[in-house]
């Protein structure tokens, strides 16, 4: 299988049994339903402004002056990307992963930018450090949810 084949496969969620038994399965288990449910949820703010009223000022102006539209409606794609990116965790683990930590690494950069954000930046780094060991848990689990303990022998 490629890295690329690899990296986009489905992979289910562990079963009760592994996940009573298993550490790495209830990490991976934790990463993964939090790297679905946050962005999600952040994304669905983008629109509804419940948590934040004002996501636009957290938007570098290098960033809004190469974006079309407004802030706002650049909020509104970062929106809609979050949401999309939580799904693909939920679904694709792995590559999702990934991806929300390149996301993050991009907030990292625009809260720089804008400056005065350097304490949400720094959060966003050890969220970007979790996105990075969901993908890597992500590896670790095949088909059935099992962990392959990296000898070729899948976990019972």
């Amino acid at each position: 299988m490629s890295t690329i084949t690899a990296a986009l496969r489905p992979i289910p969620f562990p079963t009760l049994n592994v996940l009573r038994r298993d550490p790495a399965a209830q990490a991976f288990m934790l990463l993964r339903v939090a790297f679905t449910v946050a962005p999600i949820a952040f994304g669905l703010d983008k629109f509804a402004e419940v948590m934040i009223d004002n996501w636009p000022k957290y938007l570098a102006p290098e960033f809004n002056d190469i974006l079309p539209g407004s802030a706002q409606d650049a909020m509104y794609i970062v929106g809609g990307v979050e949401i999309a990116a939580g799904l693909v965790v939920a679904i694709a683990p792995r590559f999702g992963g990934l991806l929300v930590a390149g996301w993050l690494g991009g907030i990292i950069v625009s809260l720089l930018l804008v400056g005065g954000y350097a304490d949400i930046a720094l959060r966003d780094f050890g969220l970007l450090l979790g996105a990075l060991t969901l993908a890597r848990l992500a590896s670790a689990f095949g088909p059935g949810g099992v962990r392959d303990h990296g000898d070729g022998e899948r976990a019972a």
